[in-house]
């Protein structure tokens, strides 16, 4: 099979605290070697690394886009009642298309830290629909709401959201995600993804939800996983990633989806449609004057 080429829009870095493990040098050198010209950054409901994140791309000749995983919160982002941490949020990923999306993910990241903050920083469809323009949102893993209800055999909350989505970004900016992975909890997913794609005319994106960088680091990961959930490598029933969410080649990523091969070539061209121009030069504190003129 040609190698046609493949961005990775889904990846966390050590910003994602206690849960990503890819140090910035080290994935750039990785793209190098792979060939590959763009990544993007969508660390867990925040941006603390995206400047350092975009300032190394560009030293090492990479395209950077900048995003986010965000915590979706299921109603308002101000109800805050007492639910278990994995009911209170979905995930979903926010791209910069351009400055005005950069900003955008900036407001928003704040909110979810001052307003949204419950376990996590949560945003809520409501300051979506507020702060959409210049972002492209994609549908996100198995934590998505989408994908968790499909999961769960809620077609219908599935679809429901699926729509909801669909209206805020509208048919250009938002996509529906679909992974492949090893010891998969809901092996069955992915192929219901498609389907709700084809019916909703929504296209896909090919993603791997990157978490360490070689296949290798698997275990290091782990060990991170570990101190992350208060748990021992020994336990039995504790959270564990799947071994292969690393910077997979675009053959390793074109062979998966064989079968949906629009997934991957949509990769790229979303990866052409972001264009985000950070100026490092000036200097961007406000100007702050005291109510007592001094």
């Amino acid at each position: 099979m040609p190698d046609k080429g493949f961005v990775h829009l889904h990846l966390h870095t050590q910003y994602s605290l206690l849960d990503g493990a890819i140090a910035f040098d080290k994935l750039f050198d990785r793209c190098k070697q792979l060939d590959m010209d763009t990544v993007a950054v969508t660390d867990h409901g925040n941006m603390f690394g995206a400047v350092e994140f975009y300032s190394t791309a560009i030293e090492h000749g990479i395209k950077p886009i900048l995003g986010i995983e965000a915590y979706i919160a299921p109603a308002s982002r101000f109800n805050k009642q007492k639910t278990r941490i994995k009911d209170a949020s979905y995930h979903l990923i926010l791209l910069a298309e351009n400055n005005t999306g950069y900003h955008n993910l900036l407001r928003l990241t704040s909110a979810g830290f001052t307003e949204g903050f419950y376990y996590r920083p949560r945003i809520d469809k409501e300051i979506l629909a507020q702060y959409k323009e210049g972002l492209i949102c994609t549908s996100a893993c198995i934590s998505g709401e989408v994908a968790r209800a499909l999961a769960n055999g809620n077609r219908e909350h599935a679809y429901k959201a699926a729509q909801e989505y669909l209206d805020i970004f509208g048919k250009d900016h938002f996509f529906i995600e679909i992974q492949e992975h090893e010891n998969s909890d809901a092996p069955n997913v992915r192929n219901e993804l498609i389907t709700l794609a084809d019916e909703l005319g929504i296209e896909l994106v090919a993603t791997n939800d990157v978490h360490f960088l070689n296949e290798d680091d698997h275990e290091a990961h782990d060990a991170l996983t570990c101190i992350s959930t208060g748990k021992k490598v020994i336990d039995e029933n504790r959270m564990k990633y799947p071994p292969d969410v690393y910077l997979k080649t675009s053959r390793e990523m074109r062979e998966m989806f064989s079968d949906v091969p629009q997934a991957c070539d949509n990769t790229l061209k979303i990866a052409e449609r972001c264009s985000v121009k950070l100026d490092l030069k000036s200097r961007h504190a406000p100007k702050y004057t005291p109510t007592d003129g001094s």
